[in-house]
């Protein structure tokens, strides 16, 4: 029970990463609070969650909307009067190299990955000030350390997650509050799959060549960056401040033969 008796937010929590996460944060003794923007998705983790006897509530909102951020935030305090764990997990992708990408994409998937990061944190940080305690996971990408074709967009936003991450723990650390970062390789996300399989000819060539680019030689699952956010959001990683979390297969500092 390494989170017990603590309360945690996590956004984008209706499936993949964000899923895993909020099942694991549960099963460790938190209370979870889901937020998606999907509301179906996000009822299904919920439900997910009390067949395990954990303790869970929805609360629908856009990351991207400063009001509908506000009352998450508002309604969760209500809730549970608390907030301690802050999982910034929302986020999507973007393909395409700088010539190709369209203005309105760039601008939803910034929107998305750094105005949701920067507007819920907003939202939360007060409430944790005030009780000089909390822990803050962003998430950002190995792709923000490394180069990878066509991912411009994903790769800007990931690495500005990063940066923010740090300058948030010199700004926070007098309050009690910690600010990581988790910086994942490929994860075979329910979105990854569709991905893959919408977008080649032939799926299983393009899986196979993402799991050469592992030392691992595998993908990465929801549950492993799950175990990595839990370490984050619980007292084992006190002494961990503004520091990037890889969980990566080896694709940042490693390279295959």
């Amino acid at each position: 029970m390494r989170l017990q008796g603590k309360v945690a937010l996590i956004t984008g929590s209706g499936s993949g990463i964000g899923r895993a996460a909020a099942a694991l944060f549960a099963r460790e003794g938190a209370s979870v609070i889901v937020n998606d923007v999907d509301e179906t998705t996000g009822q299904q983790t919920v439900e997910q969650i009390a067949a395990l006897g954990g303790q869970a509530a929805f609360i629908q909102a856009d990351v991207t909307q400063p009001d509908a951020v506000e009352l998450l935030v508002k309604r969760a305090i209500e809730r549970f009067g608390r907030i301690d764990v802050l999982f910034n997990n929302a986020g999507i992708s973007g393909v395409g190299a700088i010539h190709e990408i369209e203005l309105d994409a760039w601008d939803r998937v910034m929107n998305v990955n750094i105005r949701g990061v920067y507007l819920t944190s907003k939202s939360v940080l007060p409430h944790m000030m005030e009780q000089r305690s909390g822990s803050i996971i962003n998430m950002s990408s190995c792709i923000a350390e490394i180069g990878l074709a066509r991912r411009a967009s994903y790769s800007a936003s990931k690495g500005a997650v990063l940066a923010l991450t740090k300058s948030m723990q010199v700004d926070y650390a007098k309050y009690g509050i910690r600010v990581n970062a988790l910086l994942p390789g490929t994860i075979m996300t329910p979105f990854v799959e569709n991905y893959l399989r919408s977008s080649y000819d032939d799926p299983e060539a393009a899986i196979a060549s993402l799991k050469s680019r592992q030392l691992s030689g595998d993908l990465g699952t929801p549950e492993d960056v799950a175990q990595a956010a839990l370490f984050l959001a619980s007292d084992e990683s006190k002494f961990m401040m503004g520091s990037p979390l890889y969980m990566d297969g080896g694709v940042t500092f490693g390279k295959n033969a």
